[in-house]
């Protein structure tokens, strides 16, 4: 699993969101959003600026290149 993965999980669960309130903020299926989870799709750009506003973080501490 890629680092980001597991911090996705953890943002995610730490906001006490569930895979389907984050794909429907993302507009995009749940299936995907789990894939992003699981490492089995890589995020894009887009994807990843939508999800560090969601959780009011930077997108380097999304991509574990800094840990606050």
């Amino acid at each position: 699993m890629k680092d980001y993965c597991a911090r996705l999980i953890e943002l995610r669960k730490e906001n006490s969101y569930t895979q389907d309130y984050v794909a429907n903020y993302l507009k995009i299926d749940r299936s995907n959003y789990s894939k992003y989870e699981l490492g089995k799709l890589e995020l894009n750009i887009d994807m990843l600026i939508a999800l560090s506003k969601l959780y009011n973080v930077t997108t380097d501490y999304i991509l574990c290149l800094t840990d606050y």
